[in-house]
């Protein structure tokens, strides 16, 4: 969430807390009530009345338990196809990403406007750069004719005053993918078959009005039902539950909220870099001109959508989730397994089908935060030691750059003579951008990496501590790691356990 927009996080956090302590207390008679416990009063604070207030909150209430968002054109209560999602194998239904309609302002779509810093200078230059005669002189000040306009922006950018303005609807300008637009009424829509569900436009929304949907609800059931719950938890929990906070302290947490145990997604990190590592000596150039990283579902889903002629050409290795996923399974047959990370695209990744069996939960650290508070755990930081399990390489996957370097890295040590050429990018633009130019061979012979979210994992949507923050946290984790090398990881023969022989015994 958009650390900058407090009020927004805040309803958040008493949205996941008040769900969580009705899924631990199996109070449902309670949950019609929770509008009305969040929004108190008969004052409106945020919005035209109360009444709207606490129908944005009761939508978010059911994207929150994993339901869908109710149509308009009867009355249907809270609670409508509670059955449906009060089973803790239930999975949310598409879509994902949602648009909770009468909470989106109808912002204006991208637009130049002239405003009154303007002050009608003699040499006027944004009436001669303009190359569609769209902007005049009337009353001495300049006036954009909008019909004629093509918003190149020529005009601001010459303007001595930087009097002329660009208007953009935040959502719009954070997806990377253009997958949102207007609809008739000019509330933003999603074009579900663009989106590769980052959850940029979430964090960018200053009026709340998109949400992702949760499986929280769904994962305290199956506490409740006594099951064998395992946590799988990404590099990037680092700094966002204080800053002292290490694995040993986020286990003690979950234990006392009803996990049986934490495992560092750093771990599956390791065997990615090795299996990385490894198709980019075997493949490139011989039969690929670049490879692209794989463990940014939203940076891959992307690739693969709008340059399918290059498909192949991103790594096919499993993501850390999946192999972190799969070893504690090999150990844990009947475990259910729950990824706590940073961001929506994980929900995204794990409800494929080739996924689905290996991780039954996706759950964020903001999500995570509201099932604490809404049974009084706390995360106690004592200290951040952290096990030797999980190399540097591993845990420097958090950050932009961190996954390129770790599997370069590792190429280098297994090929001394091989030094590899890299190129990041993170944001969704900039991601299609580097595709772009590898499209046109700039990137030949590349590894490249490609991260939805501007810094890397860290600055996921789900996280609820200032990048830059939890980015420190995670590089003095991984330069204080015993075992720096991928390879080195006490896992490492694991790779080919996992993959069932597929690769030659030379390898190993």
């Amino acid at each position: 969430m958009n650390k900058d927009f407090k009020v927004l996080a805040d309803i958040r956090h008493k949205v996941f807390t008040e769900v969580s302590k009705i899924a631990f207390s199996g109070d449902m008679e309670n949950i019609a009530n929770i509008p009305y416990e969040i929004i108190e009063g008969d004052v409106a604070k945020f919005r035209d009345s109360t009444f709207l207030e606490r129908a944005i909150v009761s939508e978010r209430i059911r994207l929150a338990m994993g339901l869908n968002l109710r149509k308009n054109n009867k009355h249907r209560p809270i609670t409508e196809g509670l059955e449906q999602a009060n089973k803790p194998e239930k999975y949310y239904e598409p879509p994902l990403i949602n648009v909770i309609k009468f909470a989106c302002d109808a912002c204006p779509t991208k637009s130049y406007m002239v405003s009154d810093i303007c002050r009608g200078c003699l040499a006027h230059p944004c009436v001669e750069v303009c190359p569609v005669d769209a902007i005049h002189i009337v009353n001495g000040k300049s006036l954009i004719d909008q019909e004629k306009c093509i918003k190149c922006g020529k005009c601001a950018k010459v303007c001595p005053y930087s009097a002329i303005i660009k208007r953009e609807r935040p959502c719009m300008a954070a997806c990377g993918v253009d997958a949102i637009s207007s609809d008739e009424q000019g509330k933003a829509d999603i074009d579900y078959d663009k989106c590769v569900s980052c959850g940029m436009c979430m964090v960018a929304c200053p009026f709340g009005a998109i949400a992702d949907k949760s499986q929280i609800y769904q994962l305290i059931q199956s506490i409740n039902h006594g099951d064998e719950v395992i946590a799988v938890v990404a590099p990037s929990f680092l700094g966002q539950f204080g800053n002292k906070v290490g694995i040993q302290d986020f286990r003690n947490g979950l234990v006392e909220l009803g996990f049986s145990d934490v495992v560092e997604v750093a771990i599956g990190a390791d065997i990615c870099t090795i299996e990385e590592a490894y198709d980019f000596i075997e493949k490139v150039p011989e039969e690929h001109a670049f490879m692209g990283t794989s463990c940014c579902p939203s940076w891959s889903e992307m690739a693969k959508k709008n340059f399918p002629e290059y498909a192949d050409n991103i790594s096919m290795a499993l993501t850390p989730m999946v192999f972190t996923a799969r070893m504690v399974r090999e150990k844990n047959p009947k475990a259910k397994i729950v990824f706590i990370g940073p961001c929506s695209a994980k929900k995204l990744e794990a409800s494929r089908k080739s996924v689905k069996s290996e991780v039954d939960f996706v759950i964020t650290f903001e999500e995570l935060s509201g099932m604490l508070d809404g049974k009084d755990t706390e995360i106690l930081g004592t200290d951040s030691v952290f096990t030797d399990e999980a190399t540097c390489s591993g845990r420097g996957f958090a950050v932009t750059g961190g996954v390129a370097n770790a599997v370069s890295k590792l190429i280098e040590k297994i090929d001394p003579k091989q030094v590899v050429k890299i190129q990041t990018a993170d944001g969704l633009k900039e991601c299609v951008q580097m595709c772009k130019d590898a499209a046109k061979g700039k990137y030949d012979g590349y590894l490249l990496e490609g991260m939805a979210c501007p810094g890397g994992c860290v600055a996921g949507a789900g996280c609820m501590a200032k990048p830059n923050v939890s980015a420190a946290k995670v590089k003095k984790a991984a330069e204080e790691s015993k075992r720096k090398y991928a390879d080195e990881s006490i896992y490492a023969d694991k790779l080919y356990l996992l993959k069932e022989g597929e690769y030659e015994s030379a390898r190993k």
